[in-house]
């Protein structure tokens, strides 16, 4: 079984900047896609980034491209959300999750991120 524990939540400002982490245990993630998805109040979750095993391929939602960038370091075990300019719809639950086939079969507790106008 793998455990993921997602860290970084937080209050900010419209504008700033939050860096969400992602750390895994219990197996050895690095052969997994990841992703960060989010949730916000009344609304369905949602792909928010998503990092293919290599950390070479990434996928943006229109929504976050340009000012979000998903990495991971599989030395240690755990992927990121570096999250820029943010707006007051990018308030969520923030998820991580991993993919080891062809589904999202592992999920994180989830962190919040509230942004304020």
């Amino acid at each position: 079984q793998v455990q993921l524990v997602e860290s970084g939540g937080g209050l900010v400002q419209a504008g700033g900047s939050l860096r969400l982490s992602c750390t895994a245990s219990g197996r050895n993630i690095s052969t997994y896609a990841m992703a960060w998805f989010r949730q916000a109040p009344g609304k369905e979750r949602e792909l928010a980034a998503a990092i293919e095993w290599t950390g070479t391929l990434t996928l943006y939602a229109e929504s976050v491209k340009g000012r979000f960038t998903i990495s991971r370091d599989n030395a240690k075990n755990a992927v990121y959300l570096q999250m820029n300019s943010l707006k007051p719809e990018d308030t969520a639950v923030y998820y991580c999750a991993g993919k080891p086939g062809s589904f999202y079969d592992y999920w994180g507790q989830g962190t919040q991120v509230t942004v304020s106008s």
